[in-house]
């Protein structure tokens, strides 16, 4: 296996880090507009891991909006798989490059969604990932994969649900992914400060979109932003956090394979972080439209989201300065094996201590590369195998949760992962 690394910011550096621990791929090529960053990713595993580890990763520069660039750089490196992990903007490009050099594809986010033009808060307009699913029997016909959604969500929580459906439950009410925090960032004189752990530009992306909720009876349907509040208990000293619905990817691709009722996706934003992103709402901050502004070399043109996304502090690099621990997770309703009614809740829990002392990467960007890791060590081994556009749902849930538990030193990842009985 040889990967093509697209992106080397907090994600991207994080995977390229979890990898240099692994021996199951012939040779990394760590990509970035930024060139320099993707060097310093590889400078940072020669340091920590020695000259014969680093050896098989090198830097190079790329444009991940010109699917042209992308191919080119794939066939240069002799890529069999191509590892999308930057911005969801530019699935669609990386995605047509990675198909035209003939190799296979992973993301941990889809192509993006835009809203129903008259009923937004209705109706579904194009779903997330819908221009990719366009394309499945292209993919399928060529005998190549695009492994979809497969960071930590989506991703864990559709590895979830296909073990819920196949070894806990007989008959599925809800799926439910919960995903929440308790982390805290702090400035140099100890004040809590706002800076969100992940891409911002993503994060509006997600929260203002309209959610999208999947029912057997009625199938996609969308909601106002922020609806549905519930509180959430999350294990291991989290507590309870507030939760909204947020369009978000598992929702449009667990129905495709685990038969259930429902499907739903909440997150634990908080009262701040929802202000925040009701007020970039209200001034227009949220728009990717270009805006003309005055400035002392002349004018320019800029979108208000890219602005907000420059003012804030880079996610990669808040990890000295944050505390806490992020839990990602899926609660699931129904009939047991048994005949009994179920609910569990199936999660991971990140610790920002632990990843930051392991790999200097905060826990949010760190949990979101292990499972793309993971995926592609399946895929090289073969325990995972098929063709087209497919979700993690579509595979065995048992070979991923056994390698991801089992301890580092026996060939595993070392990463427990938790069942809670309600």
């Amino acid at each position: 296996m040889r990967i093509l690394l697209i992106g080397a910011g907090g994600v991207g550096n994080a995977i390229a880090k979890i990898l240099a621990r692994r021996s199951f791929y012939e040779s990394v090529v760590v990509s970035d507009y930024d060139q320099g960053r993707a060097q310093a990713a590889v400078d940072w595993i020669a340091e920590r891991h020695g000259a014969e580890v680093a050896a098989r990763f090198t830097a190079t520069r790329i444009d991940a909006s010109d699917s042209g660039s992308v191919a080119e750089v794939a066939k240069a490196a002799g890529a069999t798989h191509v590892m999308n992990a930057v911005e969801p903007k530019f699935v669609e490009s990386i995605f047509a490059g990675a198909r035209d050099a003939g190799a296979d594809y992973l993301d941990m986010a889809m192509s993006l969604s835009h809203p129903h033009p008259t009923d937004p808060y209705a109706q579904t307009g194009v779903k997330l990932g819908d221009a990719q699913f366009a394309e499945a029997d292209e993919w399928q016909a060529a005998g190549r994969l695009a492994l979809v959604g497969i960071g930590v969500e989506p991703g864990l929580s559709d590895v979830f649900a296909r073990y819920a459906a196949d070894e806990l439950f007989s008959e599925i009410d809800e799926l439910g992914t919960r995903d929440g925090a308790n982390l805290v960032v702090r400035d140099d004189e100890g004040n809590e400060i706002f800076a969100p752990s992940f891409s911002i530009w993503t994060t509006i992306e997600e929260c203002l979109n309209p959610p999208v909720v999947w029912e057997k009876e009625r199938g996609w349907y969308t909601t106002p932003p922020f609806s549905e509040p519930e509180v959430f208990d999350f294990p291991e000293g989290i507590g309870p956090v507030e939760c909204v619905n947020v369009e978000h990817e598992e929702v449009l691709l667990m129905p495709r394979w685990v038969d259930a009722k429902r499907v739903t996706f909440k997150y634990g934003l908080g009262e701040e972080f929802i202000g925040v992103l009701k007020t970039l709402h209200l001034l227009g901050l949220d728009s990717t439209a270009p805006l003309r502004v005055r400035s002392a070399a002349g004018p320019v043109e800029v979108a208000p989201r890219d602005v907000v996304a420059a003012s804030l502090p880079d996610p990669a690099t808040i990890g000295p300065r944050m505390t806490g621990k992020t839990c990602a997770g899926l609660w699931v309703t129904g009939t047991g094996k048994d005949g009994a009614h179920r609910e569990v809740y199936l999660y991971h829990v990140a610790d920002n201590e632990w990843t930051m002392r392991e790999y200097q990467s905060q826990c949010v960007v760190w949990q979101t590369a292990l499972n793309p890791a993971i995926a592609l060590e399946l895929l090289a081994t073969g325990a995972w195998q098929g063709s087209g556009v497919l979700g993690p749902e579509a595979f065995p849930a048992q070979p991923f949760l056994e390698l991801m538990a089992r301890p580092e030193a026996e060939g595993g990842y070392g990463q427990a992962w938790g069942l809670r009985e309600h």
